[in-house]
C-alpha cells in the first residue's frame, strides 16, 4: 500500500520536530517545509535527516505562490502548519509580521489546498492565548477553558492566531475543507526554543551550575547582592523574570503532537482543545526545578525584572479537554514533575 505524504510546515521547530518523528514512525513520507534563512537550524530534525522517507523542502509561508506551488506539486494527503511567529512578546513589538505570518500564511494554504489539492486534509496549530481573561466555571466555580468558552485575545499574537482559527472554520463551512483546529496549551520539552519561560528557567539552571562546577563552589554557598549571585570576588548574574504569579496549564510536546496526528485520522473534521487540564504558576514551576536540583528556596536566585511583564498579561489558563479525549481517544501521559525534569536531565 502507498504511503501517505504529509506536508509539516514548521519542520525545524519543537512541535514539528516531534510530529515528523511520529509520522515516520507511522511509515508516512514526510516533507519538512523550511524557511530559507542564513539562521536556519537543522538541530532538531538531526536524528532524522538521513531517513529516506524525510525530505526538507524550501518554503515560504507569507509567499502564496512559494505555498501553491508546494501544495500542487506534493498533492500531500496532510497537511500539518505549525510555523508561526509564535513569541507573545514580540507580537507586541512586530504586530505585523506576526499577521503577515499567522493569518495571512494560513489562508493561503487553505486557497492553495481549496484550488490545488481539495482532498488534503489541514492540521492548524492554534493556541490557548485566545482565550485571554476569558473563562469558563463549572458547577463547583472552577475556572477552565474548553471549545464552548468565548475567545477573548489579549496580545497581537492572540488575535492573528483567532484570524486563522476562524478562516478554517469558514473555509470548512463554505467549501467542504477537512481543516482541523487543534487549540493546544503550553507544551513545553527540552527542544523548547530559549525564549520561552520555562525553556529560560532550565538553561540558567544548567549554566549555573556549569559556572559553580568550573569555579568549585556549592551552589548553596553564593549570596545574594541585588542583581548578582556572588562568592568571594565572583559573581554571577541571577535568573531574570517577569511575572511568577500567571498560571499555566503545561504538558509535554510529544504527547501534544499525538494528538494532531488524531485529528486527521478522524471521519470528519472538527476544533480540540489539547490540554493536561491542571493549571500551575510560574512560581509552581521554579520549585519543581530548583528542588530537582537541590535548593528548596529558589527566591534568592532570581531577579523580578518588569521589562519582562507583558503589557497585557493573562493570568489564568486551564484548560479542559474533554472533548479530544472522548473523541480522539487521547490523553496526556507526562506530568509536569515528568516534563521538568526531561527538561533538566537533557
Amino acid at each position: 500500500m502507498k504511503s501517505k505524504t504529509a506536508l509539516v510546515s514548521g519542520i525545524t521547530g519543537q512541535d514539528g520536530s516531534y510530529l515528523a518523528e511520529l509520522l515516520l514512525e507511522k511509515e508516512y513520507q514526510v516533507i519538512g517545509l523550511h524557511r530559507r534563512s542564513s539562521t536556519n537550524s537543522f538541530e532538531r530534525i538531526m536524528g532524522i535527516m538521513g531517513h529516506p522517507k524525510f525530505h526538507l523542502h524550501e518554503f515560504d509561508l507569507c509567499d502564496s505562490s512559494s505555498v501553491y506551488n508546494s501544495i500542487d506539486h506534493y498533492q500531500p494527503e496532510e497537511f500539518y502548519n505549525l510555523a508561526a511567529q509564535s513569541h507573545v512578546a514580540t507580537s507586541f513589538n512586530q504586530p505585523s509580521f506576526t499577521f503577515d505570518v499567522n493569518t495571512q500564511g494560513v489562508v493561503n494554504i487553505l486557497e492553495a489546498i481549496k484550488n490545488y489539492s481539495p482532498n488534503t486534509k489541514l492540521y492548524q496549530a492554534g493556541t490557548s492565548e485566545m482565550f485571554g481573561r476569558n473563562y469558563s466555571k463549572d458547577k463547583n466555580g472552577v475556572k477552565y477553558q474548553d471549545e464552548t468558552t468565548q475567545f477573548l485575545p489579549q496580545s497581537p499574537y492572540g488575535v492573528s492566531k483567532l484570524a486563522s482559527h476562524r478562516m478554517l472554520q469558514i473555509y470548512r463551512e463554505a467549501y467542504g475543507i477537512f481543516a482541523s483546529n487543534g487549540i493546544l496549551f503550553n507544551h513545553e520539552s527540552p527542544r523548547r526554543g530559549s525564549y520561552f519561560v520555562t525553556q529560560k528557567i532550565v538553561l540558567w539552571i544548567k549554566d549555573f551550575f556549569q559556572w559553580c562546577r568550573k569555579n568549585n563552589i556549592t551552589p548553596v554557598e553564593v549570596k545574594s547582592d541585588d542583581e548578582n549571585l556572588v562568592f568571594k570576588d565572583l559573581s554571577y548574574p541571577k535568573l531574570r523574570l517577569g511575572n511568577l504569579k500567571a498560571k499555566r496549564d503545561w504538558g509535554h510536546a510529544r504527547d501534544y503532537v499525538k494528538a494532531m496526528y488524531l485529528m486527521l485520522q478522524q471521519n470528519e473534521s472538527d476544533d480540540y482543545v489539547i490540554s493536561s487540564d491542571t493549571t500551575n504558576s510560574i512560581e509552581d514551576f521554579l520549585s519543581i526545578a530548583f528542588n530537582h536540583v537541590g535548593i528548596k528556596d529558589y527566591s534568592d536566585y532570581i531577579y523580578i525584572d518588569p521589562k519582562f511583564y507583558r503589557p497585557a498579561e493573562v493570568d489564568y489558563l486551564c484548560g479542559k479537554s474533554t472533548k479530544a479525549r472522548e473523541k480522539l481517544g487521547w490523553k496526556p501521559l507526562m506530568s509536569l514533575n515528568d516534563l521538568v525534569v526531561d527538561m533538566l536531565n537533557e
